[in-house]
């Protein structure tokens, strides 16, 4: 590979990572929209020892957990991130793990960066990626056409389309059962998370 596509790919990793890191939500949707839901996403980047297993170049892993803004304590969804280039050098690639053990990480976010370690054991297996292609100022990825494997509420398979700009992120995170009916999810439009405060807006465009 290249010199230089070996740069490009670092730089965009530390590009993805820099704007998922921190917390936003969709509180403004909700104000716009009753049937909304207030939710909150956190994300921080974590160690992980023994990862040689799983390690990729400039791979970085990260934590995120989603929340009814009202109920942050009681995280819905919970997930470790390995964000890295793809494969085929073509994409980057947010690889999700499911922790075994998930109530032992609630609010892992809230640490210092330094207590934020963790063992491979315990991140879990990877079944799902997202796909990420910067676009202009933008990086847009999915899911594969086929979906993810899911259990949750009644879904079997997942599919999502992320859209990272400015301003924050918009989702397009939708379940199916095993009909191909969609059981839950974004329905006429995306889910608007914005960043909650300045001080923690990504700066990617700078990098």
């Amino acid at each position: 590979m290249p010199a230089n596509t070996q740069s490009s790919s670092a730089q965009q990793v530390q590009e993805v990572v820099s704007h998922l890191n921190g917390a936003m939500d969709t509180s403004a949707q909700a104000r716009a929209n009753p049937n909304a839901p207030n939710v909150r996403m956190t994300t921080c980047k974590v160690k992980v020892k023994n990862a040689a297993a799983i390690a990729r170049p400039h791979a970085v892993f990260m934590y995120q957990e989603q929340a009814l803004s009202q109920r942050l304590s009681q995280p819905y969804r919970q997930r470790f991130l390995r964000i890295a280039p793809s494969v085929d050098n073509n994409s980057i690639e947010s690889a999700v793990f499911r922790p075994p053990t998930p109530q032992a990480w609630i609010g892992l976010c809230n640490k210092p960066e330094a207590q934020r370690i963790i063992d491979v054991k315990d991140i879990g297996t990877s079944n799902c990626s997202v796909f990420l292609r910067r676009q202009q100022q933008n990086y847009i990825g999915e899911t594969s056409a086929s979906g993810c494997p899911s259990n949750y509420k009644g879904a079997v398979r997942i599919t999502n389309r992320i859209t990272l700009h400015q301003a924050g992120m918009d989702t397009w995170d939708r379940g199916f059962d095993a009909a191909g009916n969609q059981v839950w999810g974004a329905q006429s439009e995306a889910y608007q998370f914005r960043w909650i405060r300045e001080s923690i807006r990504s700066r990617f465009l700078q990098l």
